[in-house]
């Protein structure tokens, strides 16, 4: 039997609360992660049964709400937390690596702030589809082991018509996020946030001495993460500071999205109306909210001199434009193909993208095409070839045929409220299994119909 721990509230009691979920009416299982349930130690059989299904739904002792702050599209929120969602606890997986369950749409807690707690069917299957994406990329992220429907319709997100309720059970390396140490420095005191930063440390980053280590350690985590999205076409959509996690996964797929034709500014969240996590912005907004995470660790960095302790954290932030360039252009390099000092393969990059996006190439089809050989069919730009084949060391590679294409999600999601599951259980053992031609399933290849007018929600 596994053990389910909580370290996180042992450790640092002020920045959680005991919160039971509520009781779902009806629990049905819809998706369960079986490799990833094996590799936590569960059998999947005991996961499918009574007491499986009561541990997925929260129905146990111990779990917590977790109490965060942070800074949404700029602005400081004092005051966030898990608003509809409990940590059921943590475990040591079979590998011997700590990680937390975490449970989603598990009804109101005392951080809901006017919300019922609930959650839809649709953006919990999102979050599975895209995690397994990009775990199966190789990115470092969240995944679910779980998503179950409660048997309740809730309010829906747009329209008039209610929506299936559904609970997510999330494994992350921690639900520790910038915003986590904002409301610690914000509302508690300096022993508690000293608590916090030497949990995360330990738990994240034992190699940083320090709080001025773990700043460096953290920032260059974010880096090669931003790095790796830009690579793939990844739009998080929502990148404020309470979704910006301290081990360096990706969390709260929400209104995120996947490119299409290549744009820079290409914005899909129907909540940022200004554009502030495009795409193209992702690698700078990563580096402000390292810099709130810096005003965090002010006062542990240097207690007797504030001054310093400023120039300290500059210093490491500073360091941050070349931590992710380097990750960047090594990335970059594999995905053409190429050799070359960091200059050279981010120059070339930097004309190509220009290219993709004035003559309005898919990007992943482009990089699949080059693998094959077949990337002048897509770009006019001779020149960009010639200069191509001038630094080729080898074939182009790690590019996946499969993303979640935005028009196919949101088809599937749409067919799952319907209540016709196929779809999204196509599109999730595809993503599984990116880089391979899945029989019958060729039509997830390509963009769709309809993809660059598809809007993305935060229901998550």
């Amino acid at each position: 039997m596994v053990e389910l721990a909580q370290s996180y509230a042992a450790a640092v009691p002020e920045l959680s609360v005991p919160w039971r979920a509520d009781a779902p009416p009806d629990p049905a299982l819809v998706w369960l992660n079986e490799p990833l349930a094996r590799e936590l130690g569960y059998d999947p059989a005991h996961l499918r049964g009574e007491q499986g299904i009561a541990m997925l739904t929260g129905q146990i002792e111990g779990t917590t709400a977790q109490a965060y702050a942070g800074h949404q599209f700029g602005s400081a929120n004092p005051q966030l937390g898990d608003g509809r969602a409990v940590l059921l606890g943590d475990l040591v997986d079979t590998a011997g690596t700590r990680r937390d369950l975490h449970l989603k749409g598990a009804g109101r807690t005392p951080f809901a702030r006017g919300g019922d707690g609930k959650a839809p069917l649709g953006p919990m299957l999102r979050e599975a589809v895209v995690g397994e994406w990009l775990h199966a990329v190789s990115v470092p992220t969240t995944r679910a082991l779980a998503v179950l429907t409660t048997g309740e319709r809730i309010a829906p997100r747009q329209g008039v018509t209610p929506e299936p309720g559904a609970l997510l059970v999330r494994v992350a390396a921690s639900h520790l996020r910038v915003g986590t140490v904002e409301y610690a420095a914000w509302h508690l005191d300096r022993d508690a946030l000293r608590a916090l930063v030497e949990h995360a440390t330990e738990r994240h980053h034992p190699g940083a001495a320090s709080p001025i280590e773990l700043l460096e350690s953290v920032g260059r985590a974010q880096a090669e993460l931003v790095a790796q999205w830009m690579l793939l076409g990844f739009v998080h959509g929502v990148m404020n500071t309470d979704n910006m996690t301290l081990s360096g996964e990706g969390i709260d797929y929400g209104p995120c999205a996947v490119l299409d034709v290549h744009r820079r500014g290409a914005v899909f969240s129907s909540i940022d109306r200004g554009g502030r996590y495009a795409y193209g912005n992702q690698p700078g907004i990563a580096l402000w909210n390292l810099s709130r995470f810096a005003e965090t660790l002010l006062p542990l960095i240097d207690e007797e001199a504030p001054d310093r302790a400023v120039e300290r954290a500059t210093a490491v932030l500073e360091d941050y434009e070349g931590w992710y360039l380097d990750a960047y252009a090594l990335g970059l390099a594999r995905k053409l193909g190429v050799s070359g000092s960091r200059d050279e393969v981010l120059d070339l990059g930097e004309q190509l993208f220009a290219q993709l996006e004035a003559q309005e190439v898919d990007h992943t089809g482009f990089f699949r095409a080059l693998e094959a050989d077949d990337g002048a069919t897509l770009l006019e730009d001779r020149e960009w070839f010639r200069r191509w084949e001038g630094m080729r060391e080898g074939s182009p590679a790690g590019s996946p045929l499969l993303v979640p294409r935005n028009a196919h999600l949101e088809s599937a999601l749409r067919a799952s409220h319907l209540g016709d599951l196929g779809p999204v259980h196509d599109l999730l053992r595809a993503v599984a299994a990116p880089f391979e031609r899945h029989p019958g399933l060729e039509h997830l290849e390509g963009p769709g119909e309809g993809a660059e007018d598809v809007v993305t929600f935060c229901g998550t």
